[in-house]
């Protein structure tokens, strides 16, 4: 039996506590693996108790600097005492000089973005670029510091190669249909009457919270173009998030997205539904007819494949990573062009035999995705680097 011990203190929400849901389960179910797991004390009731899984609790940290701070300093004590064969550092950062072979997962695409950079100073964000610019530092380093380091796609990992000079390898996340249709509890009433209150109407979803990345604005810019190549069509954008600083994680600034909104003269086109539970979005997902994503920064993006298991002809950014995932499942467009976005969108609902080929498409795509597998390709990783014979301190 392999002992492995999962640094999961970056999973606060969103995805780092998604990833944890998905990988905790299918390690218990393995007989050849006991893991220990280090969390935040307050998440600790987020899982139930999983045989071959121990769980760390420490008192949550303030912020990315005082976690990396309790990794340099407390994380090898806790490595030993657990007994833990190799380490696996889920957060972005690895720990210095780890007295075990480590395997880093890195999944921010912002520290490599030259776009996200030039986003920031044109927002004139200079704190926020300041701010991803040390941690980028800190980023880059850990991939020098861990024995090998994973990204969730081949297109991710050639960029972080690239900036690093160090090999990449790429597993991709996983995704359990299943799990995800599971619940059959209907969307809260609010946001059911606004689906259904979209007969004869083009209904298109982004699943995102409000962050400058996923590239809001030239969405919201498209709008009012489509509606216009559509004079007799309703057009109606349903996004996950409210266009509202205070209602959204981190320090985005949403208000300028907001005054677009205005601007463009499209307020009556753009639900904020605000954040919508994990287990209910399938429900969003079917009551929609495409799915768009303008990212121009990213690293797997599990809105697409949900998307995509939800039959969604999808339109998106043309970024290596949306080609990686989608394949043939979507159709693409320059990242910043709101004219080709209609384009796109004008190509699928012009074509039912389109939307129907890339909502095949994308079914079975989707089925590539697999929890059970990623977490297999972990397990062999850590043997493999148990056999090589790390030395470390």
């Amino acid at each position: 039996m392999i002992r492995l011990f999962i640094n999961g203190l970056a999973a606060s929400a969103g995805a780092g506590l998604t990833y944890l849901r998905n990988v905790i389960p299918h390690l218990a179910r393995r007989q050849d693996v006991h893991a220990t797991v280090l969390l935040s004390a307050d998440l600790r009731s987020e899982f139930i108790d999983y045989p071959n899984i121990s769980f760390s609790e420490v008192k949550r940290t303030r912020g990315v600097l005082e976690r990396f701070l309790f990794e340099q300093t407390k994380l090898k004590s806790l490595l030993r005492s657990s007994g833990a064969q190799v380490l696996l550092s889920a957060g972005n950062f690895a720990l210095r000089n780890s007295p075990v072979p480590q395997i880093l997962l890195s999944g921010n695409s912002l520290y490599v973005s030259d776009d996200f950079y030039r986003d920031v100073r044109k927002r004139g964000d200079y704190v926020l670029w300041s701010d991803t610019r040390i941690k980028g530092f800190f980023a880059r380093r850990s991939i020098l510091w861990a024995d090998v380091t994973l990204a969730p796609s081949k297109a991710f990992a050639d960029d972080l190669s690239r900036w690093t000079g160090k090999s990449v390898l790429s597993v991709y996340h996983g995704f359990d249909q299943e799990l995800f249709t599971s619940d059959k509890t209907p969307l809260p009433a609010p946001i059911q009457h606004q689906l259904n209150d979209s007969a004869d109407t083009l209904k298109l979803l982004f699943v995102s919270h409000y962050n400058y990345y996923r590239n809001f604005e030239t969405l919201i810019r498209a709008l009012p173009l489509l509606q216009n190549r559509l004079p007799k069509k309703k057009i109606k954008l349903f996004v996950t998030c409210d266009l509202s600083s205070p209602k959204n994680p981190g320090s985005y600034r949403s208000e300028g997205a907001a005054s677009l909104v205005d601007e463009m003269g499209v307020r009556d086109s753009v639900v904020e539904l605000g954040a919508v539970p994990y287990n209910l979005l399938h429900h969003l997902y079917r009551g929609c007819q495409i799915y768009v994503s303008p990212a121009y920064a990213e690293t797997f993006a599990h809105p697409l494949v949900e998307a995509m298991s939800s039959g969604l002809p999808v339109v998106a950014s043309d970024l290596p990573v949306h080609r990686e995932i989608c394949q043939d499942a979507a159709i693409y467009f320059p990242r910043f062009s709101p004219e080709s976005i209609v384009e796109q969108i004008l190509k699928i609902h012009e074509s039912p035999e389109l939307a129907e080929k890339l909502s095949r498409n994308g079914l079975r795509r989707a089925q590539d995705f697999s929890w059970s597998a990623h977490v297999e390709s972990l397990v062999t990783l850590a043997h493999e680097l148990l056999e090589q014979g790390h030395e470390h301190n």
